[in-house]
């Protein structure tokens, strides 16, 4: 008998450890594999190469605000399917998967909470549910939580991650786009500030809307922010694009976007700007050197 056909060489076979599922994930970017846990504390923000994975609603809440300070308004609000729409599922379905999946009965969040004990108006959006697509109800519990802002004379602030319009409510979700920027118009007539935060993607009707229309636009690093698609605007125009030309960081050089700060020191940047807008005079020997300095690190 060949040596090579032997079995085994008197070695006591070991059985293959299979890893978890769950404890690890995998960096798009550099790709790393890295320990969920230590990537929780990083706040999914990757060690090696500083990529931003995607948060959902409730974690940027939990980011950046005081803990035990949000307190949700409009949350019963809920889309219809005015159209009856249906394509490879019916819409209505969408919705009740979508809500099940997100943990939440749309695709932004409002309410009121607090940032280093300053009172502000928080929304965010969740990209989980159907993409972050903004349909009437998402410029609806907008535009209520742009008033409650005017009301209380509160800071705005927005966190945007979406695809853009819902084709499947049409028109109405188009709509969406004149009915919160006449709102924010309003709440600049009253001198309150919005602060907008962009997020890994913006596009289509919300960063041609509210996301683009903030007092101090901050991006995170790496965000994908822009209208149509890279395909469809070199159909248009018949030209070449610049590399990476719808990236924060391209954004930044000409522009469109006011400062790029890591997930990491983001509160404090939004505590920074606050303490300026609303005149609060703690630190302020801090503040005015640090104001000067709202650039991308």
């Amino acid at each position: 008998m060949a040596w090579f056909k032997r079995k085994n060489f008197g070695l006591i076979p070991q059985k293959k450890k299979d890893l978890p599922g769950g404890l690890w994930l995998k960096c798009e970017k550099c790709g790393e594999i890295i320990y969920k846990k230590e990537l929780d504390r990083n706040l999914y923000v990757c060690w090696k190469c500083g990529y931003h994975f995607r948060l959902v609603a409730k974690m940027y809440l939990q980011v950046l605000l005081d803990e035990g300070s949000f307190e949700e308004f409009n949350a019963h609000i809920t889309s219809k399917d005015p159209l009856k729409f249906k394509a490879a599922k019916k819409y209505s379905d969408q919705l009740k998967n979508s809500m099940k999946k997100a943990g939440s009965k749309e695709a932004i969040i409002t309410g009121f909470g607090k940032i280093d004990s300053i009172p502000v108006v928080m929304c965010v959006m969740n990209f989980s549910f159907i993409g972050g697509s903004m349909g009437s109800v998402v410029g609806e519990k907008i535009a209520r939580a742009t008033r409650e802002a005017i009301n209380h004379r509160l800071p705005l602030i927005i966190v945007s991650a979406s695809g853009g319009a819902r084709m499947m409510e049409g028109a109405l979700s188009l709509m969406q786009m004149a009915k919160t920027s006449a709102y924010l118009a309003k709440l600049s007539d009253e001198k309150l500030p919005y602060i907008s935060i962009v997020t890994n993607p913006t596009t289509g009707g919300v960063s041609a809307s509210y996301a683009m229309l903030g007092d101090v636009i901050i991006a995170e690093p790496g965000a994908l922010i822009g209208f149509a698609g890279p395909r469809v605007i070199k159909q248009t125009i018949g030209q070449d694009l610049p590399e990476g030309f719808q990236t924060a960081e391209f954004l930044l050089q000409h522009g469109f976007v006011d400062a790029i700060y890591k997930r990491t020191e983001l509160k404090e940047k939004l505590s920074l700007l606050l303490k300026f807008f609303t005149g609060n005079k703690r630190n302020e020997n801090q503040i005015e050197e640090k104001s000067q300095n709202i650039t991308h690190e």
